[in-house]
């Protein structure tokens, strides 16, 4: 009786296969088998391969019979000193149902979900005596019944009394198998007669259970929609495996390991659409190939359709096919008409939510239609209810029914985001079923929404703005943020979404009049977080639509707030312009509020300029103007503003009083944010002047009270001023540490500019300090971010790149 070595079947695979000096690719190559397949035998993943297996991998590594047979006697699961099992009797070919369908020869990637099926099907991970089971779920054509027959077959040979497969059609085409007609067709296939399967559900399930004790099968259930649809026909003894697909989670089902698929990755999906267009002009390795793997989301149906289709048309250019798809109105048409379509795959999902006798399904369903609307595939529950015009509560349920059909993916607590192809289907029936008005209205509640929670932002930021008395009322389900730090935080996270969708009214006659007022309550983000190219871009718009439509109030404010980002982009010329225009403007509608804001802010402009002398004149006329009309705030700004100008005129105490009184107003009025940016204000005009130990004091206390509000970027600038400080008194290591500080603060708020200001102080510490490789390094890096955003910044730092030799 033959006795085996300690050599497991993997380990023995194995060492033929490096002996003959083969990859496992080229050893599945000649075998006729597929890499995953060696590879899953080399891992000890799949066990018991049947005999045919065996001998092809034999004859590809060139074994002699004695070869031959030690490999087979470790697939039949031998052990040393232990005789070697005799094959059992095998029944008539006709009696074991073989009925999985014919597994892709261009299957692709899904390595780790294979390793988990299989691990789920083969391995008694589970208590002793329970079935294995495991749930593939996830959208329409995301390869779900692919993956799962592949599975299934790289598992037969651990289920010898054979396969069933059966096609519930959860989603069509045609009705959906009832349990009944289930149990029957897999009786049947059991060798049950016709006549002595039961008429009753329980009694059919007791029948197939009873049939299938002592058995060893696996049960693929392909298309299933729900739990209700799977349960009877499960088995009950041990020994069978049951592997469910579903676009629907089925997470009621008890014991089931559950696998959602996502679509493929670029890699794999570009490497797919290069096996099925065979003999086109798709290269791997193009932008073209990788382009259409974006265009389809990704999603295995849509690339087979395209790779077919290229297959069939060899002439074709993959250029001509990727601006086909870069057509949103028409991309849909491109992936497929008819029932194997991209379109009939999502339709099938939304047909079955609205033919549901649930009505909170129903309402899921005509719910995708609105929420398509905004071109963003991210939305919130709270912006979902706007867009619906529902309660919160109501609209989360909605969202949940969407994200148990894969129609959505919940990618966070009450976050949510729609694949690409879902969201034009979502948008095309939107234009097809909805109403102009109906699509609009939907629109305009979500914008004034963001108008709302922008406004409200500003109010907890700038408590005491002028700009505040141009809110519309707010919406009543704004979110109570608790601070300024909470709002600025939600605007953080929606501002993608917030931004397309400023574009998308933008491009709407019927939404363009909402841009203004949005354009301007957005100020209190934008400023606290130093988002100047944003406010710019945002206020260019709002401004030009403002003046059309005759809104000359926001037009004078939108006008003044354009200054803003020119200053801080070292445009000041521009600045000032618009400065006086906006001060013209406020005088033609007398707006004295506006008016006086417009002298502050020329007498800030014109000290940059350094034309100190009329910075002075509109200081003291900003100051006159604010005591006639009773603004403090406007008179504490103008305080700071005469403060900073006598500083730099040399008259450090008369600058001291002018600070003084300025920051003791901003803490009379209680405004935490308005005091930590005067003592900043003061601390930055006494570094100018050489004053360091003022500095020094006045920055320290601005950080203070920023970090204990914690809501402005400007902390980045206190940083940056401080590591100033230390390199004018040589403490290198101490103005390392704040410019680190206010570097990572400023990349925290995405501030290109003060990232790139912050680099040139990095590196003109480094160049101090002798080591002007480092220093030139950093403003070259300096010098290509402030490129584009901040033309004097680039200017300086490109000077010091002149003025510095290399080392």
């Amino acid at each position: 009786m033959s006795r085996l070595t300690e050599e497991d079947l993997g380990a023995l695979l194995r060492r033929y296969r490096t002996g003959a000096g083969l990859t496992q690719a080229a050893l599945a190559e000649k075998a006729g088998l597929s890499e995953q397949a060696v590879s899953l035998l080399e891992r000890g993943s799949r066990r018991r391969p049947r005999i045919e297996t065996i001998r092809a991998l034999g004859t590809a590594l060139g074994l002699d019979d004695a070869a031959v047979e030690t490999l087979a006697l470790a697939a039949r699961g031998a052990r040393r000193g232990q005789p070697v099992p005799k094959e059992p009797p095998v029944e008539p070919a006709a009696s074991v149902p073989r009925q999985l369908p014919p597994t892709l020869s261009d299957f692709t990637g899904r390595a780790a979900e294979l390793e988990i099926l299989l691990q789920a099907l083969t391995r008694a991970d589970g208590p002793p005596g329970t079935v294995r089971m495991v749930a593939v779920t996830g959208m329409g054509g995301v390869g779900k019944t692919a993956l799962a027959v592949h599975a299934a077959h790289l598992a037969a040979d651990n289920f010898p009394d054979g396969q069933f497969y059966l096609d519930l059609r959860g989603y069509g085409p045609g009705d959906a198998i009832g349990p009944l007609d289930a149990l029957g067709q897999l009786l049947r296939s059991l060798g049950v007669d016709e006549r002595t399967i039961p008429d009753g559900v329980n009694e059919a399930a007791s029948l197939y259970r009873s049939r299938l004790a002592e058995r060893r099968m696996l049960i693929m259930l392909d298309n299933a929609n729900g739990a209700g649809q799977v349960t009877s026909l499960l088995p009950g003894a041990p020994g069978s495996a049951v592997i469910v697909t579903s676009r629907r989670a089925l997470t009621t089902l008890p014991g089931f390991r559950q696998l959602n698929l996502a679509p493929l990755d670029e890699a794999d999906s570009v490497q797919l659409l290069s096996r099925i267009a065979v003999g086109s002009q798709v290269s791997p390795q193009s932008p073209a190939a990788k382009s259409i793997a974006h265009l389809t989301g990704h999603l295995p149906l849509a690339v087979r359709l395209i790779g077919a289709r290229l297959a069939a048309r060899p002439s074709w250019p993959v250029e001509y096919v990727v601006e086909q798809l870069e057509d949103e109105h028409r991309r849909l048409d491109e992936l497929g008409t008819g029932e194997s379509g991209v379109r009939a795959s999502i339709a099938g999902s939304v047909e079955f939510l609205a033919n549901s006798n649930d009505k909170l399904d129903q309402q899921a369903a005509e719910a995708l239609d609105l929420l398509g609307l905004p071109n963003t595939s991210d939305l919130i529950t709270l912006t979902a209810a706007h867009l619906l015009g529902e309660p919160v509560e109501h609209t989360e349920q909605m969202l949940e029914r969407l994200v148990d059909l894969n129609l959505l993916e919940s990618i966070g607590p009450g976050r949510y985001r729609f694949h690409d192809l879902i969201l034009a289907f979502a948008r095309e029936r939107a234009h097809q079923v909805l109403s102009e008005g109906t699509r609009t209205d939907a629109l305009t509640r979500l914008v004034q929404l963001y108008t709302g929670i922008a406004w409200k932002c500003q109010q907890l930021t700038h408590p005491k703005a002028h700009r505040l008395a141009l809110a519309s009322s707010l919406t009543a389900s704004i979110p109570d943020f608790p601070d300024a730090r909470a709002a600025l935080n939600w605007i953080d996270r929606e501002l993608p979404n917030l931004v397309e969708l400023f574009r998308q009214a933008n491009r709407s006659a019927a939404l363009r009049n909402l841009i203004p007022e949005l354009a301007l309550a957005l100020f209190g983000f934008y400023e606290s977080r130093n988002r100047w190219s944003e406010m710019h871009a945002a206020d260019v718009i709002g401004r030009q639509i403002a003046g059309e439509l005759g809104f000359t109030r926001l037009a004078a404010w939108l006008e003044h707030d354009l200054a803003i980002p020119a200053v801080e982009h070292g445009n000041f010329e521009l600045a000032r312009t618009h400065m006086l225009n906006s001060l013209e403007m406020f005088r033609a509608i007398s707006d004295l509020s506006g008016e006086g804001r417009c002298l502050s802010s020329l007498s800030y402009v014109h000290a940059l300029m350094g034309r100190l002398d009329e910075a002075l004149v509109w200081a003291e006329e900003s100051l006159r103007h604010s005591r006639r009309i009773g603004d403090a705030l406007l008179e504490g700004l103008s305080n700071l503003a005469l403060g900073k100008l006598h500083a730099l005129r040399g008259d450090a105490e008369l600058a001291k009083q002018f600070f003084d009184l300025s920051i003791s107003m901003a803490e009379q009025a209680g405004n935490r944010r308005s005091l930590a940016k005067r003592h900043l204000t003061a601390g930055q005009s006494y570094l100018a002047t050489g004053r360091d130990d003022l500095a020094t004091a006045a920055i320290l206390t601005s950080l203070a009270i920023f970090d204990e509000i914690g809501v402005d970027a400007a902390q980045a600038e206190g940083h940056q001023s401080l590591a100033m400080v230390h390199l004018n008194a040589g403490r290198y290591a101490d103005a390392t540490t704040h410019a680190q500080a206010g570097l990572r603060l400023a990349r925290v708020y995405t501030d290109k500019q003060r990232e790139g200001l912050i680099l040139i102080e990095l590196g003109r510490i480094h160049a101090a300090q002798q080591d002007l490789t480092t220093a030139r390094s950093l403003w070259q890096r300096a010098a290509a971010i402030l490129h584009t955003i901040s033309p004097s910044g680039e200017a300086a730092a490109l000077q010091l790149l002149a003025d510095t030799p290399m080392p």
